[in-house]
């Protein structure tokens, strides 16, 4: 049914929209194609394709790979017609839609190299995503800055200050496009630049080639056992690896149907997510990071019965990557969703990272979160616990095996291999690991050796199983003891009043020259007195499990930074602290 402008019943009845269809009679490829536009061109003679949906969850466009391809065929036909040559970059702002999808594959098949670049987020200024865009647009070097006309006067002004060609893509798809031969690609040429998320004062643009892609999207779907009644359903950002290679060429390159909302509409309305699962009649695979676990079990209450809203016996793969995966959060969530059908077996643990294209290890399905509890003794270094301190273990999420054509190795820092069960380094080594970082070969050497990717992360394995314990570079090490901050902000989130991302833990050198853990934590409340209760709180909960006294400093709430897929950056949460730009409450001693 149509209205008019006042909203009245035209009375003229209109097909009704409906969602592209989960099967299909073409015969499923797994990504076994040479290029990315070749997968688009099998995926293209068959009805799937990918479905966008409002902030409430209703089907606002179904876009058939069909279609997808006679725009991306268009948009490649504009862009050679604006100059645009093969090996050059285009940077691509990357709004969840059509416009976004229609120029990614128009600049694949037009020889050039997309960069998906982020939106602004609801924690920084204008000024800061301007910032954000220099830099990663001063890095990239692109011919040009293609945007949502929404957000057209920063992207602008970045491109302006990067003497970079900037167009909204309203007006670019109304240029013509004069029919042109198309170059083409081999799987060895690059098909895409990735920045990871937290790249924003030293961007690293991960160059990934076509061949790497596939091999990643190949060991991708038969990682999760892909399955003909399998419906992907994704909330996740364009700009980030999970979002862009698992929940947007994935589907291309293995033919499945999507279903998306938005990342700001997931983050206003999280339980929508669970309602486009909930009306999938086939079965579901959707991922997420545990901080969407976590939304969605906080935002059901415990007087209401989910099963009264939600239908979640079908979601086959609850994928979990992206940061660290807690065992509580899993289980809140199924409290929260089993009476709705969801089984704890559903839940899919996944370790990966940009440099690696994505995925290097998937749990096999059905077997659900396993954990191994590790006494703190071997994360922290040592050998045995301290007679006067009693053993505290923290469980290890297993995160599956290393995927089709993956190896991974865990290495002493001297690049010694380490047995099963030690502790060290996680490297690893496959097809799909990047070419290296776009224009800066020292950073590229300083992570890759023989093949061979740094992956900066910590872990171990077992059983043939990879367990990572945390990030390398986020450790803190005082007095020859490892400390990892997740531990840390973890036991502070225990208290009442905190949640995940409230809290950033990372080392300083005092004015007496000594290593120590500082804790920075957003404070709400008002009253000076409380302050000064829950900072000498917070200090007790953190010697209890470091032993030691820290720097605890309550800030205002929204204080902290987080990455462009909203994650918390510790990083950058240290430096602003160091540079006096986070301003703690001055607090009595």
């Amino acid at each position: 049914m149509v209205l008019d402008e006042t909203g009245s019943h035209q009375g003229i009845m209109e097909a009704e929209i409906v969602p592209t269809p989960t099967d299909d009679s073409l015969p499923r490829r797994l990504a076994d194609f040479a290029t990315l536009g070749e997968a688009l061109d099998y995926a293209a003679e068959g009805v799937r394709g990918l479905n966008f949906h409002d902030a409430r969850g209703n089907l606002t466009q179904p876009y058939p790979f069909a279609e997808l391809r006679r725009d991306a065929l268009a948009q490649a036909r504009r862009l050679i017609a604006a100059g645009v040559r093969p090996e050059d970059r285009i940077a691509l702002i990357a709004e969840t839609g059509v416009e976004f999808a229609s120029l990614f594959f128009g600049v694949v098949y037009a020889g050039a190299w997309p960069v998906p670049l982020p939106l602004p987020t609801s924690f920084g200024g204008a000024q800061s995503y301007i910032d954000q865009l220099r830099v990663q647009l001063e890095s990239c070097d692109p011919s040009m800055l293609i945007y949502p006309p929404e957000i057209g006067a920063m992207c602008a002004e970045a491109a302006r200050i990067t003497d970079v060609e900037a167009v909204d893509w309203a007006e670019f798809g109304e240029r013509s496009a004069p029919d042109t031969p198309l170059p083409q690609a081999a799987g060895s040429d690059i098909a895409y630049l990735q920045y990871s998320s937290g790249s924003t004062r030293f961007p690293h643009g991960v160059a990934i080639t076509h061949h790497g892609l596939l091999n990643n999207l190949s060991a991708h779907s038969h990682g999760m056992r892909l399955q003909d009644s399998d419906r992907c359903v994704s909330w996740l950002p364009w700009y980030h690896d999970m979002g862009l290679v698992g929940c947007f060429l994935s589907p291309v390159a293995n033919q499945v149907s999507t279903d998306y909302l938005k990342t700001e509409d997931f983050a206003r309305r999280p339980l929508a997510w669970l309602d486009l699962i909930s009306r999938n009649q086939g079965t579901t695979l959707s991922y997420s990071p545990t901080f969407g676990y976590d939304i969605c079990s906080r935002r059901m209450s415990s007087q209401t019965k989910a099963s009264d809203r939600f239908d979640l016996l079908r979601w086959r793969v609850a994928g979990n990557g992206a940061d660290m995966i807690r065992p509580d959060v899993m289980q809140s969530f199924v409290d929260a969703f089993a009476d709705a059908g969801f089984k704890a077996s559903a839940f899919l643990p996944s370790y990966g990272l940009a440099e690696a294209t994505l995925a290097v290890s998937i749990m096999p399905p059905g077997e659900g979160i396993v954990v191994e509890l590790v006494e703190e003794t071997q994360l922290s270094g040592g050998d045995v616990a301290r007679a006067n301190r009693p053993q505290r273990f923290r469980a290890i999420v297993n995160c599956g095996k290393p995927v089709k054509d993956m190896e991974v190795q865990i290495r002493e820092e001297d690049g010694t291999p380490l047995p099963e069960k030690a502790i060290g380094k996680v490297w690893c080594r496959g097809p799909s690991v990047m070419v290296g970082y776009f224009r800066d070969p020292e950073s590229t050497a300083a992570c890759m050796a023989d093949g061979w990717l740094d992956t900066g992360d910590m872990g171990y394995v077992s059983d043939g199983y990879v367990y990572i314990v945390g990030r390398a570079k986020d450790m803190i090490i005082v007095n020859g003891r490892n400390h990892w901050p997740q531990d840390i902000e973890w036991a502070v989130e225990q208290l009442p009043g905190f949640k995940q991302g409230d809290i950033a833990a990372f080392a300083i050198t005092t004015p007496g020259g000594e290593e120590t853990p500082a804790v920075l934590v957003q404070c709400r409340t008002s009253d000076e007195s409380e302050r000064i209760r829950l900072r000498d709180e917070i200090r007790e909960r953190v010697r209890s499990v470091t032993g030691m006294n820290c720097v605890i400093e309550l800030v205002p709430p929204r204080t902290l930074p987080r990455t462009s897929s909203g994650k918390l950056s510790r990083a950058k949460a240290r430096n602003l602290y160091l540079n006096g730009e986070i301003k703690p409450y001055d607090l009595a001693a």
